[in-house]
């Protein structure tokens, strides 16, 4: 089972690529290679926010997804670690 850090840490690096393979596509439109890198790492992404709601619950308010409960509020903070979170 993977921690939120490391989650949110393979989250955060297949979004980058992502962002990063769209603004070469920008310019290589034609580039099937780059085109499929792009797909696979959207997907990395959404499957890792996926596996970090179902674990830890939604990201920001926007992924509340109409729940009234504010819950979430009370998840660590982006700056806490862990150990603090657990205390």
């Amino acid at each position: 089972l993977e921690t939120r850090e490391q989650l949110l840490r393979k989250l955060s690096g297949a979004q980058f690529a992502a962002q990063e393979m769209r603004l070469y596509l920008d310019t290589h439109n034609a580039d099937a290679k780059a085109t499929a890198a792009h797909q696979s790492y959207c997907k990395a992404a959404a499957d890792y926010k996926a596996d970090y709601e179902k674990l830890y619950g939604p990201l920001t308010a926007c992924d509340l997804y109409g729940e009234t409960n504010q819950g979430w509020l009370n998840a660590p903070w982006p700056w806490e670690n862990e150990s603090e979170a657990n205390r």
